[in-house]
């Protein structure tokens, strides 16, 4: 029991200098300080920094990136704002605020991990499937190319995101998401003529 109260602790004092201080100017001494155990002890628990972070950020990044993709799977018609897609995007707001440190510390605080594209690969995994979806239909890829994909994605993805980045409420944050999302989808359908 004492080892892993020894090691969430060492966790906790982790989360908090991640948030204080971002990933690179982190420092394993004032974690360990934090957590009142040495820098010796620290390495019995995790073997570098980096693997510090990944066991705070993985699971949620993990849980997150499965649901888009099993929502991506099941997509393959024109959206309506009250389609799956917006059922996902609704879910992933409140898992964002359900794991608010969590997902502060990973849109905000990981640069130099490898989680600092986090955003983007949610971006990518998007344009896959939007791309699919054109293609599928018979919509010209010429004018709705890939690059003109990620930039229109990357904007609903980086509103999604700038929520938590920003510190907004949940309740303020929900419907300023639906609002992006109900944007997005008008657009889409008037870049297709529907």
């Amino acid at each position: 029991m004492e080892e892993l109260t020894t090691r969430q602790l060492i966790i906790d004092a982790a989360k908090q200098e991640f948030l204080d201080k971002g990933f690179p100017k982190a420092s394993l001494r004032n974690i360990a300080k934090n957590a009142n155990v040495t820098t010796g002890a620290f390495y019995g628990y995790f073997s570098t920094k980096e693997d510090l972070f990944a066991t705070i950020v993985k699971p949620c990044c993990a849980a997150v990136k499965c649901r888009f993709s099993q929502s991506k799977e099941s997509f393959f018609e024109i959206p309506s704002p009250d389609s799956k897609r917006i059922d996902c995007v609704e879910w992933m707001v409140d898992y964002m605020y359900d794991h608010y440190d969590i997902f502060k510390i990973l849109v905000c605080c990981s640069d130099g991990t490898q989680y600092e594209s986090f955003v983007h690969d949610m971006c990518e995994i998007e344009v896959e499937s939007t791309m699919r979806f054109l293609s599928k239909n018979n919509y010209d890829t010429d004018v709705l190319d890939k690059q003109f994909c990620h930039m229109i994605v990357s904007g609903m993805f980086g509103g999604i995101f700038e929520v938590i980045e920003h510190d907004l409420p949940r309740e303020k944050a929900k419907p300023f998401v639906r609002r992006l999302r109900e944007f997005n989808h008008a657009g889409w359908m008037q870049l297709m003529g529907k």
